[in-house]
């Protein structure tokens, strides 16, 4: 259990750290002169790393266990990182510290993840998931009201210095407590490969919506509430820490929410369809009334990042079709298409933003950028329908 919640605080700070930037925009913008579309990239540059980090993450998490790997890469290029961030002169240093720490950060959940798949039965799996991952979100409360006071009176070099500490120690209590679970008998580590899952074809239809679902909240949250909310309707810092603070409470509870609904509806594939159905819509009316309240704009951002939050069903979903002696590159396998796909979209978000910008008109950008994010989330939907069900208590059918 000690090393569980030290696994916990370590997906707290991953979860932080993909998120602070949407608070730290405008110091960054005015220190740094970085622009919107180099803060995208910054954060692009997380989820490129992070995702890309999976390849390593599978074999080392079947060979070497948890402790090792999540300690090992947490502590050394996010607290790295962290330290690197804070004494940024420029825009490109940013843009590296933030690939560090995407490095360092992605093995926490997947070592969760793990210890989970083998410790726990798989019908509760889900729920392991999504209570794990709403517990980690508080780290999304932390970067914003909280951070945007901390930056306002202790500069944000300092807060970051203390953070890069604060990871170090954490990296070193899962180096301390964590207890790797035991081999699967009869299975080599060794043996298999991630060509031997993508051969599977009934994990082909849940891909494309395992790319974009989370795409949504952790750009919308993570980034651009910032630069929307500060130049459409000219919040500073401390209005749109506020505003980030209740999304990041919907993103809470929207992982809540989701976790027993695969029991309860003896589904996972419809609940999943449902929900990222509604956040398609939600967005696409956000694109449609893109300045008409601070309100509605915030109900909205705040929908859009509940539904959002499926990923540890869809993770139920797809663990249905892959053998337990490659469970380390299977889960790691979906948590690259999840968060290679957030890098790849918010990339591109930045270039449909930079390219839609009308001077006079700060809402053009950004209305673009929400089609853009709209159209793309139906398109997987449409394409998930095409999905096998994996019903609760049916696990293990390609084994």
């Amino acid at each position: 259990m000690a090393g569980l919640l030290a696994l916990g605080l370590s997906y707290v700070m991953s979860q932080f750290y993909r998120s602070f930037l949407a608070v730290l925009s405008p110091v960054l913008s005015s220190e740094l002169a970085m622009s919107p579309g180099e803060l995208s990239n910054a954060l692009g540059a997380w989820f490129l790393t992070f995702a890309l980090a999976q390849f390593a993450v599978g074999p080392m998490l079947d060979r070497f266990g948890p402790r090792i790997t999540a300690g090992f890469l947490f502590g050394l290029f996010a607290g790295g990182g962290a330290f690197l961030f804070s004494i940024a002169s420029s825009g490109w240093m940013i843009m590296l510290a933030m690939g560090l720490i995407g490095i360092g950060c992605a093995p926490v959940l997947m070592a969760s993840v793990f210890i989970f798949a083998r410790n726990y039965s798989a019908a509760r799996f889900a729920v392991l998931i999504s209570w794990f991952i709403a517990i980690g979100s508080s780290g999304n409360l932390v970067g914003s009201s909280p951070l945007a006071w901390l930056a306002e009176i202790y500069n944000w070099r300092l807060v970051m210095a203390g953070l890069a500490i604060f990871t170090l120690a954490i990296a070193a209590a899962i180096l301390l407590l964590v207890h790797d679970p035991e081999k699967v008998a009869g299975h080599s580590s060794s043996k298999g490969s991630y060509f031997d899952l993508i051969k599977i074809r009934k994990l082909w239809a849940i891909i494309p919506m395992m790319m974009v679902a989370y795409s949504l909240p952790v750009g919308l949250r993570g980034l651009w509430a910032g630069p929307y909310f500060g130049e459409v309707y000219g919040l500073d810092t401390i209005g749109i820490g506020n505003i980030t603070f209740w999304i990041a409470i919907a993103m809470i509870f929207g992982s809540i929410l989701y976790g027993p609904l695969d029991t309860i509806f003896n589904s996972r594939k419809w609940v999943i369809f449902t929900g990222n159905l509604i956040m398609g819509v939600s967005v696409l009316t956000l694109a449609y009334y893109p300045s008409s309240s601070v309100a509605l704009s915030t109900g909205l951002f705040i929908a859009v990042c509940m539904l959002g939050l499926s990923y540890a069903v869809m993770m139920a979903h797809a663990r249905a079709f892959y053998p337990a002696h490659l469970l380390g590159r299977g889960v790691t396998l979906m948590n690259f298409f999840s968060i290679g796909g957030s890098a790849t979209i918010q990339l591109l978000s930045g270039y449909v933003f930079e390219g839609s910008v009308v001077v006079g008109n700060p809402a053009a950008g950004f209305q673009n950028l929400f089609w853009f994010y709209g159209i793309l989330t139906i398109v997987a939907v449409l394409f998930y329908l095409f999905s096998q069900d994996a019903k609760p208590g049916n696990e293990g059918v390609a084994q």
